[in-house]
């Protein structure tokens, strides 16, 4: 188990360096067969410590001392209907944000599995850390491995924590690529 909570911490730390998250925004979870591991709400993903972590059950019941993050129900729920999964990256990166919160939408580039529909799927926006946004996430990530949430974020899942961070970090630049892009088409010559 140390060795999850430790792995939780290195992406937390990596997610927070790669300016994916600033602030105190943002979580991560891992499974480990019917444990969750997840950061703790209200605390910076820079900082944390192997205390920090929050261990629930699949019931949401924490099992070590701390507060979940907000969005553990999420979670939660994808874990439940996705055996396939073993760990969520919500960010709010930057340029994927930008993009959740236009009427553009983000083309799935190749790089990172098969291009099944050209845009990444979205949700419309539900409050944070809302059961509605537990439930309309699940359903909107259906069997895919990226969703953007409307006017909030993006979350990133996988059965490895690494390639759920990596696919993070992949969405983000597929989103600069794309805003870099938009900015030079519409750009009046000089």
């Amino acid at each position: 188990m140390e060795k999850n909570v430790a792995e939780i911490i290195s992406v937390s730390k990596n997610v927070y360096d790669k300016g994916l998250v600033s602030g105190k925004s943002g979580n991560i979870s891992a499974r480990f067969g019917n444990v969750i591991g997840i950061t703790p709400t209200l605390k910076s993903l820079s900082e944390l410590k192997e205390e920090d972590i929050v261990l629930v059950n699949m019931d949401g019941e924490a099992l070590t001392k701390g507060c979940p993050s907000s969005e553990v129900d999420m979670h939660l729920e994808i874990y439940k209907k996705r055996p396939d999964v073993n760990a969520i990256v919500h960010t709010h990166s930057p340029y994927a944000t930008g993009f959740a919160f236009s009427d553009k939408k983000l083309k799935r580039l190749e790089g990172f599995g098969e291009i099944k529909k050209p845009y990444l799927p979205s949700i419309e926006y539900e409050k944070p850390g809302s059961k509605e946004l537990a439930i309309n996430a699940c359903e909107g990530l259906g069997n895919g491995d990226v969703l953007l949430l409307k006017n909030h974020g993006v979350i990133c899942v996988s059965d490895q924590l690494k390639e759920a961070m990596l696919l993070a970090v992949f969405v983000e630049e597929t989103a600069k690529t794309q805003f870099i892009t938009l900015m030079l088409n519409s750009a009046e010559e000089i």
